[in-house]
């Protein structure tokens, strides 16, 4: 088993700054509640990163099997709770290809799925909280 260390430094007001792997992320809160919007705030960037890791795995996994492509999106659809703590209480994963590219679309599920039920591990571990669907859809 392998540890990560993450330190989070306090800025100024509500702003916090990370370095994670030799890059500097910051967040902030809204204006409304004290913040500068020097940053994105905490909870979307969990979303960020299911949408970078299950992205990652996907173009691994079509590369794998020679499907060659020109567009792939992901769109993440998530609610969120309105009592506090405010967490998500569903997320959807919306992969989105272009239909001009003729890509065999069972390998795009199949590597969809490796995804989602194998190799992510930002979603293996929102789903121990939440529901995470996802939608492959092409444009």
């Amino acid at each position: 088993m392998s540890t990560e260390k993450i330190e989070c430094s306090w800025k100024e007001g509500m702003a916090f700054e990370t370095e994670i792997t030799g890059h500097k992320i910051v967040m902030d809160a809204h204006e409304s509640v004290g913040g500068k919007d020097q940053g994105p705030r905490p909870k979307p960037l969990i979303i960020a990163s299911l949408a970078g890791c299950t992205g990652m795995d996907v173009v691994s996994i079509l590369k794998k099997m020679q499907q060659d492509f020109s567009f792939f999106n992901i769109s993440i659809e998530s609610e969120l709770t309105e009592e506090h703590p405010k967490t998500y209480s569903q997320i959807k994963v919306v992969y989105e290809f272009k239909k001009s590219d003729n890509l065999d679309e069972k390998k795009v599920e199949k590597a969809v799925q490796l995804s989602q039920e194998r190799y992510c591990g930002v979603s293996a571990l929102l789903k121990k909280a939440i529901p995470v669907d996802y939608e492959i859809r092409y444009l």
